[in-house]
């Protein structure tokens, strides 16, 4: 499940972590010679966890899995506190947002050993946890991409069909089809709908896209699908990038364009966003968007909304000429400081295997790294009565999908740091999406340190 990183650490947790090496480690917490300590935040993938923990422990006779769950906050909030204080487990879920911050603190655990190869996982997800010095800190767990949800019933009432909305496009310059769908969908207080003339911006009734706030540095379920499908790229290399390229004139003139949606009314402005209480999901649950790009972790959400039903389409086809998403993935890492590193490369080893990523899939709440476990997953969707093809097409199909990684470098938590509050002044304050080179110079000049 991935929810919102906020930085990872600010300046003081930077400086603390920095100091790792100098504390005293006295091991993972509740670890043993008999005893895997394993942390995930996940409360729904919980149960599956448990299963592959007790087939773990039928195969390795004598040695156990103590598996912790802690809410989203407070599971990084700890396990940074705990590198610090040499508590961390011998084995957590990690996000590649905060990777490179783990690498190049040397805080994790190289898994040459374990024989990942990249042709055993969806494309892309086993070299993504490769680091700068070659070595694998990361087995592939899951894997997600991004698609438009949409409100069945307003979509009919304004008159578009399942198969218009997996048909759009969209450019900068005017929106295209897509932005023509956006505001069809829109509603104002008077029963005026975006394309209607007479239609009242600043009295909405029902916007037609939600907000999901000014997006990061990344904007993964944001603006990502349309700066991807432009063709640009966050940095200069696919991964470990040297610069980023948040001042392309690409990037400005889309940014340009999303954020003007909500200046024409069919989008929320950021006030009313919330990280905590008034997500995309949440405008969807109570009638106030018609549409929402989310990632694939949220299929259950939208599917468990009573007396709605909502549907899924494919990302819009974008001015490069082909659809596009991010397509990011969890993997289990190892902690330096581990005291069972054996047992806890056992425990990986089965985490990244058919064996775990099968009972996994059948749960039906994310898609495994393996084929076998999206296999799993795609036929629990199905007896559940969900078609999951939005998200699972873009992975099959790269003739009509690009398909692109969360960016992977250093600094990342200070790169977000700079560019929230710069996204959201665009978004929120008008500020010129120019006042972007600035900030892509910072990022730049830390990166290259």
């Amino acid at each position: 499940m991935r929810i919102r990183l906020r930085p990872l650490v600010a300046a003081t947790g930077a400086l603390a972590l920095s100091l790792v090496s100098g504390c005293a480690q006295s091991g993972a917490a509740g670890s043993s010679a008999h005893t895997v300590t394993y942390w995930l935040w996940d409360a729904n993938q919980l149960p599956a966890y448990q299963a592959c923990a007790k087939g773990f422990e039928k195969e390795n006779p004598g040695l156990k899995v103590k598996i912790t769950q802690l809410g989203w906050s407070d599971y990084w909030t700890k396990l940074t506190a705990g590198f610090i204080a040499g508590t961390a487990p011998d084995v957590f879920t990690d996000h590649i947002q905060n990777f490179g911050q783990f690498a190049d603190l040397k805080v994790l655990e190289p898994l040459d050993d374990l024989g990942i190869e990249d042709s055993d996982y969806q494309p892309g997800l086993a070299a993504n946890w490769v680091g700068q010095d070659g070595h694998r800190y990361g087995a592939p767990k899951d894997w997600d991409t991004v698609a438009l949800f949409y409100n069945s019933k307003m979509t009919e009432d304004a008159g578009l069909t399942a198969e218009q909305l997996n048909d759009l496009s969209w450019n900068p310059k005017d929106g295209g089809t897509f932005e023509k769908a956006i505001a069809r969908l829109t509603v104002d207080r008077n029963g005026k709908r975006g394309d209607e003339a007479g239609f009242d911006k600043n009295n909405v009734k029902v916007y037609g896209m939600a907000t999901g706030g000014g997006g990061f540095g990344d904007g993964q379920t944001q603006w990502s699908p349309f700066t991807g499908s432009a063709g640009w790229n966050y940095l200069d290399k696919p991964r470990w990038g040297t610069k980023y390229q948040y001042d392309s004139k690409t990037f400005q003139s889309v940014v340009r364009w999303y954020f003007g949606l909500a200046k024409k009314g069919y989008m929320p402005p950021l006030s009313d966003y919330n990280i905590q209480s008034n997500q995309q999901n949440t405008q969807i649950a109570a009638g106030k968007a018609a549409t929402a790009f989310d990632g694939a972790w949220m299929i259950s959400t939208y599917a468990g909304f009573k007396g709605k039903d909502i549907e899924t389409a494919v990302t819009p086809t974008g001015p490069a000429g082909k659809r596009a998403t991010m397509m990011n993935g969890l993997a289990d890492s190892i902690t330096k400081a581990s005291k069972n590193k054996a047992g806890a490369r056992k425990w990986v080893a089965y985490l990244a295997s058919d064996r775990c990523q099968t009972v996994v899939g059948k749960s039906g709440v994310v898609f495994p790294a393996t084929p076998a476990g999206t296999a799993a997953a795609v036929a629990a969707y199905r007896k559940k009565g969900i078609d999951v093809s939005a998200f699972t097409e873009p992975v099959a199909d790269k003739k009509r999908f690009r398909t692109f990684s969360y960016p992977i470098a250093s600094y990342s938590a200070d790169m977000t740091a700079l560019m929230a509050p710069a996204m959201e002044d665009i978004y929120g304050n008008g500020k010129p999406v120019s006042s972007l080179d600035q900030t892509n110079e910072q990022i730049n000049l830390i990166l290259s340190q």
